[in-house]
């Protein structure tokens, strides 16, 4: 048999060597990627891998695809949990300013630590909402709507396998080869033809958009190696001739703890593509919808380190807006006044998530018994629990980045309702939340250590 992990391990290898030779730069990418992860280990030593050993972080990845339909969302469910990835998080990214997005997502990724260690493949998935009148006319939600239904991506066979897969805990090796094929095979770029006319009508809407509904298959829109050193691998990428898009998204550079989750992208490429004309002639073009995305790993935040760093994100905004200086340079400066830069007191403030052991030459005398006193009087060593997860912001944020045209968006029209509980429905029926699985990691070692230290309990400070 081959275990679900395994599966993942094969699929995410043979999606990114797929990738590789649909988009070349993306090999440079990775081959950057991994030079900057050896300068790091060679200046930082063991701290580089506080985040995650080399060889996880070397083998990491996540993907992008979007689909068109709940029906098609369902069914991507089950081709990801044949591998072990399972629906987490909820991103409505028709709401990010300032770039939104007629998408609301979730990640199909692992949740336990010991999987994600294993192979910590992701993939960002994207559903359009046709019904959203900020976006799309009644008309052109009709048009959409029957161009979709009509569709048909993953085949009958993969969705048997994938079935297969989960009732078995995994497959043979003669039907592991077939779903990794198939699944491959389902996100490679199509050479069926692009309808000129309806494509343009919807890029003009949103390039997103008519690179779900414009053409009649899924993609791999881009794949993510992971790096340990963004701004390095930002100026590399450069210096070896790569056009990157104008930032990095997510938090700044900074002397503290890295947070979240921070990404870049080289730009969409011009990839040659097969059009159809309203008189029916096929003739050859471009389009400009993959690129290159990279990113650096953070510690993860609680809840009430959330509502600080969107409460940050605001004020940089506002700071931006009043001075017109950069966005990194105000970004520095905020994160500098208004967030801890050691990881002691990012835990002692609840601000985010580290498991613990204790120290091995602890104070004399009683311990304490809540986490901020236990972590500023030295009882413990912390170790930062990894962000697995995205940012709506930032993620709308590299799409726009990549997009020919801003889009069109009528404010005056009728939002359509869209929630975790829905989006729960359309993918079998749970939607887990990240804060669940970090807090688990967290909360397991400090009931450990408790009863290292005879306490009943340790307290921590309020939302953590």
């Amino acid at each position: 048999m081959v275990a679900q992990w395994q599966l993942r391990a094969r699929l995410a290898s043979s999606l990114s060597s797929l990738y590789g030779r649909e988009v070349p730069a993306y090999r440079t990418l990775v081959q950057v990627a991994e030079a900057v992860n050896h300068r790091v280990l060679g200046r930082d030593g063991s701290a580089a891998e506080r985040l995650g050993s080399m060889e996880r972080v070397t083998a990491e990845r996540h993907g992008a695809i979007r689909v068109g339909t709940p029906r098609e969302l369902s069914q991507v469910a089950r081709i990801f949990a044949a591998v072990g990835m399972y629906p987490t998080g909820f991103y409505d990214l028709r709401d990010a300013a300032p770039n939104p997005i007629p998408v609301v997502s979730t990640a199909f990724r692992p949740l336990r630590r010991e999987e994600l260690a294993r192979n910590p493949f992701r993939m960002f998935t994207s559903l359009l909402i046709t019904d959203d009148r900020r976006f799309f006319d009644a008309e052109t939600q009709q048009r959409l709507d029957d161009f979709l239904s009509r569709r048909e991506i993953f085949a009958p066979e993969l969705l048997r396998l994938a079935d297969r897969s989960i009732a078995g805990d995994g497959l043979n090796a003669a039907d592991a080869d077939r779903f990794v094929a198939l699944a491959t095979a389902t996100f490679a770029l199509s050479d069926e033809p692009v309808d000129r006319a309806w494509y343009a009508h919807l890029e003009r809407i949103s390039g997103v958009a008519a690179d779900i509904g414009g053409v009649d298959s899924t993609h791999l829109n881009h794949l993510t190696p992971r790096v340990l050193d963004i701004d390095d691998l930002y100026a590399s990428m450069q210096a070896a001739g790569i056009t990157m898009i104008e930032e990095i998204q997510g938090p700044p550079a900074w002397p503290g703890p890295d947070v979240l989750l921070r990404q870049t992208s080289f730009r969409a490429l011009a990839e040659p593509r097969r059009f159809r004309e309203a008189d029916g002639r096929q003739v050859d073009g471009e389009l400009r919808v993959r690129f290159g995305e990279v990113e650096a790993r953070g510690v993860a935040l609680t809840p009430t380190g959330r509502r600080r760093y969107d409460a940050m994100l605001g004020e940089v905004a506002r700071r931006v807006a009043e001075t017109h200086a950069s966005r990194a340079e105000v970004a520095a400066a905020v994160w500098h006044e208004q967030l801890p830069d050691t990881d002691a007191e990012l835990a002692a403030q609840g601000l985010a998530y580290y498991t613990a052991a204790l120290s091995p030459s602890p104070p004399a005398g009683e311990p304490p018994s809540d986490l901020a006193t236990l972590v500023r009087q030295g009882w413990l060593d912390l170790e930062p629990v990894v962000y697995e997860d995205f940012l709506p912001q930032s993620a709308a944020g590299i799409f726009a980045s990549n997009l020919t045209g801003a889009g069109e968006l009528d404010a005056s029209g009728a939002g359509s309702p869209r929630d975790e509980g829905w989006l729960a429905e359309v993918v079998g029926g749970t939607l887990h939340d990240p804060h669940d699985g970090y807090a688990a990691q967290r909360d397991a070692a400090l009931d450990r250590v408790a009863r290292e230290l005879n306490l009943p309990a340790i307290t921590l400070p309020d939302g953590a």
